[in-house]
């Protein structure tokens, strides 16, 4: 054979291999829409089991390991059920959601995304929608009977609530909060697939972190949100039913709105913390 042959023969088999190489790639790629759906899902497990292992630890509980096995209305394993057919019926909806609804950033393109100060504005305005949805369906859940009694009350079988019980819902109320208020907050910040990815994992980091029934010292989450694991955790309790309706992040609508109940972090003698409210439900 001539070196001409061979040459030629060796940029047929580089040519072949480029190719299958390129196609290999587009064949891996992960689109953003399907990372902003499931990337929140891992992040949802890992800082659930994070907490869990914390929640051994009686110093750190908000209530005893007894009142968590004796006062919930629910099994852990229904829960973890529950929860895993939440996250398949969202991720479903999410990916569609991702195609009707579009954003592509404000305007910014995959190969020049936005800049932190346009990521940054676009967090808070989908923090404040989000709030402002949650606030005034969750306190609508309570306000009526026949919503409270056949939705709502099944996230409330969670007297003591923890962590990866966050999103324990009836399927229809994670649609209304979860869903719609998630979509809501995406389309209207005007964030891109991949910057709703960051803000919808940091949504569900708070929301376990508001549900773990566990005070650690040092929590990022009690330094910079009022809106903390004891605030909610006064929510869930037997006096809370009227107050303390915000979430996930702070608790402006509860103080604009009279629903605002105040605590204090008491130590309990044997062992952990508890939430007393300054002022009893009326």
């Amino acid at each position: 054979m001539s070196g001409s042959s061979k040459a030629i023969n060796f940029l047929a088999v580089s040519s072949s291999s480029s190719s299958h190489l390129c196609s290999t790639k587009m064949a891996l790629a992960i689109s953003d829409e399907l990372l902003a759906t499931f990337v929140p899902i891992v992040v949802y497990w890992i800082y659930s089991a994070f907490y869990m292992s914390f929640g051994s630890f009686d110093n750190y509980r908000l209530h005893s390991k007894k009142d968590e096995e004796e006062k919930n209305l629910v099994s852990k394993a229904n829960v973890i059920k529950n929860v895993l057919f939440q996250q398949t019926i969202q991720s479903t909806l999410a990916i569609v959601l991702y195609r009707v609804i579009g954003n592509e950033g404000g305007g910014a393109s995959k190969s020049q995304p936005n800049s932190i100060t346009v990521m940054a504005g676009q967090f808070i305005t989908a923090m404040f929608v989000l709030d402002t949805w949650q606030y005034f369906m969750h306190r609508y859940f309570h306000h009526k009977k026949f919503l409270y009694r056949h939705f709502h009350s099944h996230h409330h079988k969670l007297v003591v609530p923890y962590a990866f019980g966050a999103i324990y819902n009836h399927p229809l109320e994670a649609f209304v909060f979860d869903i719609i208020g998630g979509a809501l907050s995406y389309s209207i910040s005007g964030m891109s697939p991949r910057t709703s990815m960051y803000f919808f994992s940091f949504a569900t980091i708070k929301s376990v972190d508001d549900h773990c029934g566990v005070w650690l010292p040092g929590n990022l989450f009690h330094i910079f949100f009022n809106n903390n694991s004891a605030y909610h955790d006064v929510h869930h309790y037997l006096y809370g039913g009227k107050y303390n309706f915000s979430q996930p992040f702070f608790v402006m609508w509860d103080r604009i709105m009279g629903t605002y109940m105040p605590y204090s972090l008491e130590k309990r003698a044997e062992g952990g913390f508890e939430a007393r409210p300054i002022k009893r439900a009326k």
